[in-house]
């Protein structure tokens, strides 16, 4: 009789624990800890677009013409000869506006034709493009009357930071998740489940687009031990 008594007493008591086991189990899966982890990060662009556009009005098409591929190859030499390789630089084609065709003509456009032209530059060399932006008045000596359009700063290399970053948003992430478990009196434990936010590039200000500001903000939540 004691034999079969002691077996039902072990297995009670085993029971017991296994139970209580299980309830902590469920205690504990109930607490846990939302945080967010921020890494920023300041680059300079590498990559630059620089649209030089200009304008010509006038009467005679055929003048016009020889005007513009006369101003076409002073830019490109304004370019090839301070640095920026020809593969680096495109003439977009001409546009044209025929005022002439056009019955609604304002009176005070005083020529039967005007020309959009635009000499782009799409380079890597962004220190040269800035020295360049300041020395384009140059162009005026040889009669162009350029105008800037917008120019647009790139960085492309996300992939060569982007595991440092995501590494350093998780570990402020788990600062801030250490941070919440010391003030109530907790630990904190495993991963319930992160997900990483998008990646964002803007400028770092707007006057400095050559510079670029990354971000990225990490969201983990954290079970929570005693």
């Amino acid at each position: 009789r004691m034999v079969p008594a002691i077996v039902i007493a072990v297995g009670m008591v085993i029971v017991g624990f296994t139970l209580k086991a299980g309830i902590d189990n469920i205690a504990f899966r109930d607490r846990e800890v939302t945080v967010r982890g921020l890494a920023e990060r300041e680059v300079p662009a590498n990559l630059v677009t620089w649209p030089i556009a200009y304008s010509i009005a006038g009467n005679d098409l055929m003048t016009m013409y020889n005007t513009v591929n006369s101003n076409n190859d002073k830019i490109v030499k304004f370019l090839t000869s301070n640095g920026i390789s020809t593969d680096e630089i495109s003439v977009n084609p001409p546009d044209t506006y025929d005022a002439t065709s056009n019955r609604y003509r304002s009176d005070s456009f005083s020529y039967n034709y005007s020309i959009n032209c635009t000499v782009t530059v799409t380079t890597k060399k962004v220190d040269k493009v800035r020295e360049l932006l300041n020395r384009q008045s140059e162009l005026l000596k040889e009669g162009i009357a350029f105008s800037n359009s917008y120019i647009n700063y790139q960085y492309t290399g996300l992939n060569e930071i982007k595991p440092e970053m995501i590494a350093e948003a998780t570990k402020n992430a788990r600062a801030a998740a250490d941070q919440f478990a010391a003030d109530s009196d907790s630990k904190v434990g495993k991963i319930k489940t992160a997900s990483q936010g998008q990646f964002s590039i803007d400028d770092s200000d707007s006057s400095t687009p050559f510079i670029k500001k990354v971000r990225v903000v990490s969201t983990i939540v954290y079970y929570l031990e005693d």
